[in-house]
């Protein structure tokens, strides 16, 4: 199948629009295999967007201009597209005042207003926010709300005065939509550590002069996680190396490895300042949404199925995630199922998914037969509800 973009001819057959974007999955058996391709890659040009994974690798174009080149560097690498796991999930807030509620989330959130009307990422890493005018009245508390962690001085500079709840972080918009907006801090005491931020990843994002300085710094990531068996995030942007831990997987245990993960952390920053690279800490930021449900168990596995998610195996723990760590992380709380009303209240978010066309039938059955109820449909766009009446919408483009 050629996917194509607004007035663009066809690209190949590896690659799918996803959300307005010429998008590609390449498997791969290990970081090290992939950040050889990604290298090859970002010689390139400077404005395609890599996510390195240690199962493979997703690449995004700017335009068509180099997709043929993309996949012939990584057939000859040995690695082979998978379009069918493509997919890109944004939130979208519904209000009466978009002006407002999109100034206040673009504080807290430090994202570049999109061509919708929305915001998106700069580093194009987090969920896109779209808003969409809507005069309905929904008064009572929301049941989505958001987690967002940022360095220290970052949360400062936002200035959105005291917070409320119980660790004194909640803010809320003009319409009453929830952020706990989390100070993040340095990982660890040690001098060594110093380029990282612990916004519930490690993360340590390094600015980079060249692409053969971004090359070989994603090539040493690789093989020192690779040393130590922990799946590292290696994010490659315009003049810029990202590298993430993921949630929690900094911390002793939640691996299932024995290692200190500030030992690895130590000795990337060595190879970093080694190359020459620079460390800018204010880039760091963690978003993860919450779902909040009367029925944890049923609400969550009907997300799991949407989404295509894994459960987080922690004990006590509610969240779920991409196995490729490319979308965010969603946590479910107990909502008091006696709060009738606010369980009835249609919610100010929802998700969008965006997917290939070519799957989005297959996602659509996959959604409905896990308990999701279809509420609506028009060209390339179903919308669905979940078993407690959280909305998503999945949408396709050829």
């Amino acid at each position: 199948m050629d996917a194509m973009l607004p007035g663009m001819t066809a690209i190949g057959p590896d690659w799918r629009v996803v959300d307005g974007v010429a998008t590609a999955w390449f498997d791969a058996p290990s970081l090290i295999e992939g950040a050889a391709v990604a290298g090859r890659i970002v010689e390139l040009s400077s404005e395609i967007v890599v996510d390195l994974r240690p199962t493979g690798m997703r690449v995004r174009l700017d335009s068509h201009e180099h997709a043929d080149e993309v996949s012939a560097v990584a057939r000859g690498l040995g690695l082979a597209a998978n379009p069918a796991v493509l997919s890109q999930l944004s939130v979208v807030l519904e209000s009466a005042d978009p002006t407002e509620v999109r100034r206040f989330w673009q504080r807290v959130l430090d994202y570049e207003p999109g061509e919708d009307g929305g915001l998106v990422d700069p580093l194009r890493r987090d969920a896109a926010i779209r808003i969409r005018e809507s005069t309905e009245l929904r008064p009572l508390r929301n049941r989505i709300h958001f987690d967002v962690v940022r360095p220290a001085a970052a949360v400062e500079q936002v200035s959105l005065g005291e917070g409320s709840g119980p660790y004194g972080v909640c803010h809320t918009d003009p319409d009453g939509n929830e952020v706990d907006l989390v100070p993040g801090e340095v990982l660890g005491e040690r001098i060594g550590t110093a380029d990282w931020q612990a916004v519930f990843s490690a993360m340590v994002c390094y600015r980079t002069t060249s692409p053969t300085q971004q090359r070989d710094l994603a090539a040493e990531a690789a093989a020192l996680a690779d040393d130590t068996g922990l799946p590292l995030l290696v994010d490659l942007r315009p003049g810029l190396v990202i590298i993430d831990s993921g949630k929690d997987q900094w911390e002793d245990g939640a691996h299932g490895l024995e290692l200190d993960y500030t030992d690895l952390a130590g000795d990337l920053q060595t190879v970093a300042r080694e190359l020459g690279a620079t460390a800018d800490p204010g880039s760091a930021r963690f978003v993860q949404l919450f779902v909040d449900a009367a029925d944890v168990a049923s609400v969550r596995a009907f997300w799991v199925a949407a989404l295509g998610y894994i459960h987080d195996q922690r004990a006590g723990v509610t969240d779920i995630f991409d196995p490729r760590r490319l979308n965010p992380v969603l946590v479910f709380q107990e909502l008091d199922a006696s709060e009738t009303d606010r369980c009835r209240q249609r919610n100010r978010i929802h998700f969008e998914l965006a997917v290939p066309p070519d799957v989005a039938q297959t996602r659509l059955a996959t959604t409905v037969a896990a308990g999701g109820q279809l509420l609506a449909e028009s060209e390339n766009r179903w919308r669905v509800a979940d078993p407690e009446g959280n909305e998503m919408l999945i949408v396709s483009r050829a």
